[in-house]
């Protein structure tokens, strides 16, 4: 099982990722405040700005302070070791 990181040495799993999206939409909006109301967000952000919206099989929804585009090289295999976390946040 392959995990990536997506901020604050928080990892998910590559395998049960489903979409990862930018929080900026109404329907995102609204998927993640249903998901607060059920209980199933998992907030990674650390007091920062939410940046992207992990959504994962099992129906929970991960918040991370990690820009999309960056999230998605991670899970693509794309690596860039010039820059840490804390430098984009």
């Amino acid at each position: 099982m392959l995990f990536i990181n997506i901020g604050f040495g928080n990892m998910v799993a590559s395998n049960r990722v489903v979409a990862i999206a930018s929080p900026e939409s109404s329907p995102i909006k609204r998927l993640v405040q249903d998901a607060k109301e059920e209980g199933r967000v998992i907030d990674v952000s650390c007091g920062h700005k939410t940046k992207s919206v992990i959504v994962t099989d099992s129906e929970h929804v991960i918040l991370s302070a990690l820009p999309t585009e960056r999230i998605t090289d991670r899970l693509n295999g794309v690596t860039d070791n010039n820059t840490s976390d804390d430098d984009v946040l």
